[in-house]
């Protein structure tokens, strides 16, 4: 699972929630006006990752999961983030690659050697070590929540 925009929706919805702008380029109003209002936002689109081509890669992905499945394109989808409206009925489409078959028997090392070479740039690290390393903090030394969460969160409780 990943976003094809240039930064989550969620984070767009919490702006939303809390009052705040949204940096420029994260999205554009219902009228395709770039906006840092974020109910303006939420109202119109997300702008894809990687600027142009970017959208060729949107533009891929809604073709193999939902053209080819029958299922709805994103525009046409409900929101997976309310109860609004019907279940989204999106789709997906699903890829088996024999990798060592496919690449004669290197492929593991060849990209091995790939993620060496991406380690061994000053500044760089892998999918996925930011999220591990702040995974191992908080089971660590726990998780701090602003007191409005924690208050929010307590209210959804039944008493």
């Amino acid at each position: 699972d990943l976003s094809l925009s240039k930064v989550a929706r969620g984070k767009v919805m919490l702006a939303a929630r809390q009052g705040r702008p949204i940096p420029e380029g994260w999205a554009f109003d219902a009228d395709g006006r770039p906006t840092t209002d974020a109910a303006a936002a939420l109202a119109g689109t997300m702008a894809p990752m990687g600027d142009a081509k970017g959208a060729a890669l949107v533009m891929m992905v809604e073709i193999l999961a939902a053209a080819l499945s029958g299922a709805n394109f994103g525009f046409e989808a409900s929101s997976f983030f309310d109860a609004e409206g019907p279940p989204p009925g999106v789709g997906q489409t699903l890829l088996a690659i024999d990798p060592e078959r496919l690449s004669g028997g290197f492929f593991t090392d060849r990209v091995e050697a790939l993620l060496a070479a991406v380690l061994d740039q000053p500044g760089t690290r892998l999918p996925g070590a930011r999220r591990h390393g702040l995974r191992v903090k908080a089971l660590t030394d726990g998780v701090a929540l602003p007191r409005a969460l924690v208050d929010e969160l307590r209210g959804m409780v039944p008493s």
